[in-house]
């Protein structure tokens, strides 16, 4: 089955910045989600159909498709983000790798290359239409994909009324990759049965439980003396911040886990001497191992 416009849809999206900021204190987060909903979502969501398109001061473009059938009374919804993450999305080139043949994807002139032997998975798509970065900037697939097969979706059901459905309703939120963007959603407004969020994992695959996550930001006070005096004064904010993690649990490593193995993420640290900082993650499926291992780091704290 092809779809003729689903690949274009995707390349005019993915071509506008939409990064997300965590040090922002808006909703949405940038500026261009804003503009990137109202100026490029809205417009075609009215073309291709949807009916009482909606931008919400949440940062959500909402969107419905009337029922073709009146035996069909449950209403279904489909969420998917338009924010990209904190990496350069300036400027970004697509590449189209026709027919992928198998072997290495050069990204453009940046050096970087794309090998089965350290992705794997690409020798599930040979044959297929692959498109890439050009290795200086991100693509933004996640989740401009998810968007691009939900608006596509809207628009081969509008052009296919013997394919019954009831209410459909689409909904395209800001900030996910920052972890705010689901804290305003109005499910009032949305008002569906139930919902499905097109975001990223192979095709086909129904992902039907979650995990719990928390984010925590900590910051280590040093005294800078110099070296040569520094005994029984200095105190070293980074060697501080690499005792704490050592005190983590080796086995419980995002490298370590599988399946509904929880794990502390350590994904940023920089500092001096003086001062340093430290972000983590924290996730688990279970509620108690989620509340414990942030008892965890709280009472480690505090020693």
């Amino acid at each position: 089955m092809s779809y003729e416009n689903l690949l274009n849809r995707f390349l005019t999206y993915v071509k506008v910045n939409t990064r997300s900021n965590p040090e922002s204190t808006t909703t949405p987060s940038t500026q261009t989600q804003v503009d990137f909903a109202l100026n490029v979502l809205k417009p075609e969501m009215e073309a291709v159909g949807l009916q009482d398109v909606h931008y919400l001061t949440n940062g959500y473009l909402v969107g419905t498709l009337p029922a073709n059938d009146a035996t069909k009374t449950r209403k279904i919804g489909f969420i998917a983000h338009m924010d990209t993450a904190d990496f350069n999305a300036e400027g970004i080139a697509p590449q189209i790798v026709e027919n992928y043949a198998g072997g290495a994807i050069e990204l453009g002139q940046s050096g970087y290359a794309l090998t089965p032997e350290e992705f794997p998975n690409l020798n599930n798509y040979l044959g297929q239409t692959l498109v890439t970065t050009d290795g200086t900037t991100l693509l933004g697939s996640d989740d401009k994909s998810g968007i691009a097969e939900i608006m596509t979706a809207i628009e081969y059901l509008v052009a296919h009324p013997e394919i019954k459905h009831g209410e459909i309703r689409v909904g395209f939120g800001p900030d996910e990759e920052i972890g705010v963007g689901a804290d305003k959603f109005d499910v009032e407004d949305f008002n569906v049965d139930f919902a499905y969020t097109v975001d990223g994992g192979p095709l086909g695959e129904l992902q039907y439980e979650t995990f719990s996550a928390a984010g925590l930001e900590i910051d280590f006070m040093g005294r800078n003396v110099h070296p040569g005096t520094a005994k029984n004064q200095m105190i070293n904010a980074l060697q501080l911040a690499i005792d704490f993690h050592n005190k983590l649990p080796e086995a419980d490593r995002p490298e370590n886990t599988e399946g509904y193995e929880g794990f502390f993420h350590l994904h940023g640290m920089n500092g001096s001497v003086e001062q340093a900082h430290s972000s983590y993650i924290i996730r688990d499926f279970e509620d108690e191992s989620f509340e414990n291992r942030k008892k965890w780091f709280k009472k480690s704290l505090i020693k």
